[in-house]
């Protein structure tokens, strides 16, 4: 399916720009301290992230997708139940290490955004550990291939994703280096590799 962008471009210019602008959103995140205005563990939150980093390129940063999508053979919660679904994973507790990688495996289960769900939702966890453990993850020092296969795994059991990131834990949380290789590291994930976040 290819979504409608408001930049007018297709193909891999549309790519490399998406990259480049939603990169740089995501920098002033942590250089304005934009982050720290959006709720924490919620589903609000979670959309305020999405929308900053996309609302100039997409009509629906920020929207709950009203669309059934699929990864591979795998298909997220039915658009149909995904109100409920995300009411009840705001509500989730997050005060422990495995509350907060439950939740995050939740809300990727839940995939409520038509794109940008993975890149969006990892910033989204990070806030949650700052608050709560005084920890962020350095997304550099996890390997693509075994978080993607540990996150594949995870909605029937979260033991891989969470020593996968556990770690890669870091109290550096104020530590602008790590913020902008875990940006880079997360893009990389989802195939974006070509600007690196601290030059743009």
């Amino acid at each position: 399916m290819e979504l409608k962008n408001k930049l007018g471009m297709d193909g891999l210019a549309f790519l490399l720009e998406e990259e480049r602008i939603s990169k740089r959103k995501a920098k002033l995140l942590f250089e304005d301290r934009v982050l720290d205005t959006f709720e924490v563990g919620t589903y609000a939150g979670l959309q305020a992230i999405h929308r900053w980093l996309f609302e100039d390129i997409y009509d629906f940063a920020g929207e709950t997708r009203k669309l059934n999508i699929a990864k591979g053979s795998f298909r997220f919660a039915s658009a149909l139940y995904l109100d409920d679904a995300l009411r009840q994973i705001s509500a989730m507790p997050q005060s422990t290490f495995e509350q907060i990688i439950a939740k995050y495996v939740e809300m990727n289960i839940a995939h409520p955004f038509l794109e940008g769900n993975g890149r969006s939702t990892r910033i989204w966890l990070d806030a949650m550990l700052r608050k709560e453990l005084g920890r962020v993850v350095d997304w550099s020092k996890v390997d693509r291939d075994d978080y993607l296969a540990a996150m594949e795994r995870s909605p029937v059991r979260d033991t891989e994703i969470r020593l996968l990131l556990q770690a890669a834990l870091t109290d550096r949380t104020e530590d602008r280096t790590v913020f902008m290789h875990s940006i880079d590291a997360s893009y990389r994930y989802e195939g974006y590799n070509r600007y690196k976040t601290e030059e743009l």
